[in-house]
């Protein structure tokens, strides 16, 4: 039997999400939400959003862009980006962010996937964004400048703010409430997969979808606090980005918890930052939580107005989580989501003290399965793959029927790719399934080696992948070392530690490569893709000498 919630199921809204926020009878507030962290006197409220959202509103109609018309933004992050998805989603049309740190055929084929009728660019990034338009025949005069202040003309592309309309006209606008089977059924955002194969996926999310989560989720990170005191958080997770759309923007305006907002990730700005605003709460990715236990910028900064940290995006060890929470005395809980379903169905409730590693518990209204290779529910406490169901589930895979079909069954049961196990209700990733390595026949998860690897106390960060030598796959490590450590630690020495540590099947027989970075994604994701291509070229190295040692 599929495990169902063990929390009353919710009543959720069936609105769209701009009436969600500001009902008719509200008076949006004039205390700041959105703060530039660099100049917290630039900021906007909830106010000023909705008046700025009225008027993109207002000027999107006059350009003849119609309601299911997606508006593509290009750009890091800034206080005007909120704006802009209100503004878009607001408004019935559809919102896509595309990574700044995308190349022009990277953001050409999303451009031309989302049929793209307009696109909001940084001036950073005008000279890709350009030659992305110039390979799909964009019309340029579709192309505007997009910052947090009036840019002058660059190539001929106008401010963005040339197309909203006046003060007086936003006041006058009026948008579309939805009645409930459209907001239902109507697309709100193209957020794009990243995947492990091919190129990024359109997810296609609902307004109903995003109201869902949102629901689901103050409700869980509430569940057993005794007081809601007030919170402050940090915005720096891309807001391309699901798990920073869902946080920083929808949910912080509709608790009124402000933002400062970082446009770019530095970890020594990070840091400042916290300190500087007395943060609270903080939403996180494994790597920042890396970074706090192993750099020692952090003895600089007084960091003890953090009480809460919610990590997801990526696996997380327990060693790890709590290493960091005993260092810095607060509490890191984990969740579990993926941009299919906005961006959470598990959660560690807010209030509980977890230091097991689990990602919680499902959310209400929401079910999950376990099941094995051939598609039977597996044992109690066994792992399987992971099938969620719930109103946060996506609609399918934008203008792709082959992965929807493949990834949505028809009674709208979503297949993760995540292998997890369950005990009490309570819910454990072991990795995901097209990342396990296969080892004689014994699945290894990178996850697990890569956690192990990270408390060797010389490496700064490792990822692990599959290496197939004269037919045979065997795990293999990409490391990065400590500055200190470089050219003192040697392969033999992480070979025995590792030997000491898992079993004889997750030794890393495929070896060690040295590495100045791990690749990952601004969400905290290895890019697993980039691994397989080393492994795939180091293999052909490696073959001749792996023959030698048998």
């Amino acid at each position: 039997m599929p495990f169902s919630s063990p929390f009353p199921p919710l009543d959720i809204p069936k609105v769209d999400l701009l009436s969600y926020i500001f009902p008719p009878s509200s008076t949006p507030s004039d205390t700041p939400i959105w703060i530039d962290a660099k100049n917290p006197q630039h900021s906007l409220s909830p106010r000023q959003l909705l008046q700025w959202t009225k008027r993109l509103g207002y000027g999107l109609d006059g350009l003849g862009i119609k309601r299911g018309d997606a508006v593509v933004i290009f750009t890091p992050n800034h206080i005007f980006v909120p704006v802009v998805y209100f503004g878009v989603v607001g408004t019935g049309r559809v919102f896509s962010g595309l990574n700044p740190n995308y190349t022009a055929s990277e953001a050409a084929h999303q451009l031309q996937n989302t049929e793209a009728k307009v696109v909001l660019v940084h001036p950073s990034l005008v000279g890709t964004a350009i030659k992305a338009a110039k390979q799909i025949n964009f019309p340029r005069n579709r192309l505007y400048l997009f910052s947090d202040h009036r840019n002058n003309a660059v190539h001929g592309i106008k401010d963005w703010r040339s197309l909203t309309g006046s003060f007086e006209q936003g006041e006058r606008y009026t948008w579309h409430r939805m009645n409930e089977k459209e907001a239902e059924t109507t697309l709100a955002t193209l957020n794009y997969s990243s995947g492990t194969t091919g190129r990024p996926k359109g997810v296609a999310i609902s307004h109903y979808n995003i109201v869902a989560n949102i629901e689901q989720t103050i409700f869980m990170r509430f569940l057993h606090k005794k007081t809601r005191r007030q919170e402050r958080w940090l915005g720096f997770l891309p807001l391309y980005h699901a798990y920073a759309q869902l946080y920083t923007i929808v949910m912080a305006v509709k608790l009124h918890i402000p933002v400062y907002l970082m446009k770019e990730f530095h970890f020594e700005d990070f840091l400042r930052a916290i300190q500087a605003y007395k943060i609270t709460n903080l939403q996180v990715a494994p790597p920042i939580l890396v970074m706090l236990n192993k750099r020692p910028e952090t003895t600089k900064y007084d960091l003890t107005s953090v009480t809460d940290v919610l990590c997801g995006a990526a696996p997380l060890s327990s060693e790890l989580q709590n290493k960091v929470a005993g260092r810095f005395n607060l509490q890191i809980n984990q969740g579990w989501g993926m941009t299919e379903t906005v961006c959470g169905a598990h959660h560690v409730p807010g209030g509980t003290k977890d230091d097991s590693g689990s990602v919680g518990q499902l959310f209400p209204n929401c079910e999950c399965k376990l099941l094995d290779d051939n598609g039977n529910e597996v044992a109690p406490g066994q792992p399987g793959e992971m099938y969620i169901r719930g109103p946060q589930v996506c609609m399918g895979y934008w203008k792709n029927k082959k992965a929807t079909k493949e990834a949505l069954s028809p009674d709208g049961w979503l297949r993760t790719g995540d292998v997890a196990i369950v005990r009490d209700g309570w819910f454990w990733i072991v990795d995901r399934k097209k990342e396990l390595i296969k080892v004689n026949g014994l699945q290894v998860a990178p996850a697990e080696l890569e956690a192990v690897l990270l408390e060797f106390n010389q490496i700064a960060d490792a990822a692990v992948v599959g290496i197939t030598i004269n037919g045979e796959e065997w795990p293999r490590a990409y490391i990065h070392l400590e500055d200190c450590a470089k050219g003192r630690i040697k392969e033999s020495d992480i070979q025995n530690y590792m030997q000491t540590k898992v079993a004889k099947h997750k030794q890393l027989v495929g070896g060690i490569s040295f590495i100045d970075e791990v690749p990952k994604l601004p969400s905290g994701k290895i890019v697993r893709k980039m691994l397989k291509e080393w492994s795939k070229r180091d293999a052909l190295a490696l073959e001749e000498n792996y023959r030698a040692k048998l």
